[in-house]
């Protein structure tokens, strides 16, 4: 497959989304002339394409930059920012009715989220990037969200997921000193999965999605529910059903896994599981 939808001149800010694979989609952040920084506009795609996403039968979304932008996003369209930062009112709007439900629709998607870092992840690049499952990186790469030097905060919402996700240790640091980070550092702490060179980091993104397909997908599903409790209450997000914690108990891709393993064989998840 390789539907692509949204298709625009390649200058044209956009979020697009394709099928790169059976059971595989990819988001790309596109604004090249900018480093894929974040428009208002984008903002939205953003949510239109994870909530579109999020009712497929797929395995994985692997959320990308535009190469041609050399960068996975470089934040915030700062060109934008005169428009509404300066007004209480459509500052709030901004961020509470445009930039969170982007993130939102991420965090509540169900399907596994991998983020393929190609280049710079500042400030909107980094909640993108702290709201995706497993994060693989350019090993140049640089993290951050220097906007103390811009003259503001990071919005509640963001900044909760950041510090739950990145740890309030680092999150402190980047607030309050504009400190920024190397992949290599990130990655020891744990916040990266794996790091790359440039060449070989499209493979490694194609062979750990590849891994997810083969895996267990309701399993994943409930996996990331489960997950999604563990974030602060105060987010909003889609929160699972305590009562149906072990519904799964009779599916088929339960009875398939144990089966296989105790006949060591591969599992046939997916509809081949239902003949098991």
């Amino acid at each position: 497959m390789s539907t692509v939808i949204a298709v625009t001149a390649d200058d044209t800010p956009a979020v697009r989304w394709r099928y790169v694979s059976d059971g595989v989609a990819e988001v790309c952040i596109s604004n090249p002339t900018r480093m894929n920084a974040m428009t208002v506009g984008m903002w939205a795609e953003l949510r239109e394409a994870f909530e579109t996403l999020s009712a497929q039968p797929l395995s994985a979304i692997v959320l990308t930059g535009d190469p041609s932008g050399h960068a996975f996003c470089a934040g915030g369209d700062i060109q934008e920012y005169p428009a509404f930062r300066f007004d209480a009112t459509s500052l709030a709007h901004f961020h509470e009715a445009q930039v969170w439900p982007g993130l939102r629709a991420i965090l509540n998607c169900d399907i596994p989220v991998i983020a393929h870092i190609n280049g710079t992840c500042m400030g909107a690049g980094l909640e993108l990037a702290c709201c995706a499952d497993i994060r693989l990186a350019h090993s140049d790469a640089v993290f951050g969200a220097p906007i103390a030097k811009l003259g503001f905060p990071m919005a509640p919402k963001e900044a909760a997921v950041v510090a739950s996700v990145l740890g309030t240790s680092v999150a402190r640091n980047i607030l309050l000193q504009a400190a920024t980070y190397r992949a290599e550092l990130l990655h020891h702490m744990g916040f990266l999965a794996e790091i790359h060179p440039a060449q070989d980091l499209d493979k490694a993104v194609t062979r750990v999605a590849n891994k997810v397909r083969t895996l267990a997908p309701e399993a994943a599903r409930l996996n990331k529910q489960l997950l999604r409790d563990t974030l602060p209450d105060s987010l909003g997000l889609r929160r699972r059903d305590a009562n149906q914690a072990y519904a799964y108990a009779g599916s088929a891709e339960h009875r398939e896994g144990v089966t296989a393993f105790i006949a060591k064989r591969s599992p046939r998840f997916g509809a081949s599981s239902d003949d098991a």
